[in-house]
């Protein structure tokens, strides 16, 4: 689940994503060893939801970089393995 009161990520490169998801795991340890359950499960909504933008962007670089995208070679037709 999405945490709702986040404001649209679609901005952000994947790096700043990496490093958000990266502070908000810290944080999240933090709520933890406190015994804090709310708190973990709003940390955990909001590292959902940007752990869902980094696999978007990355999906979407990878098929960049190999070709699915129609820009580039498709290597699925050429390289005979047989």
């Amino acid at each position: 689940m999405e945490h709702p009161l986040i404001a649209s990520v679609d901005s952000l490169t994947i790096d700043e994503l990496g490093s958000k998801i990266s502070e908000l795991n810290k944080k999240l340890a933090i709520a933890t060893r406190m015994s804090n359950g709310q708190l973990a499960r709003q940390i955990q909504m909001a590292l959902e939801t940007y752990q869902n933008k980094y696999k978007e962007k990355s999906a979407a670089l990878f098929d960049k970089h190999s070709g699915k995208d129609n820009n580039g070679p498709n290597f699925d037709q050429i390289i005979d393995i047989s």
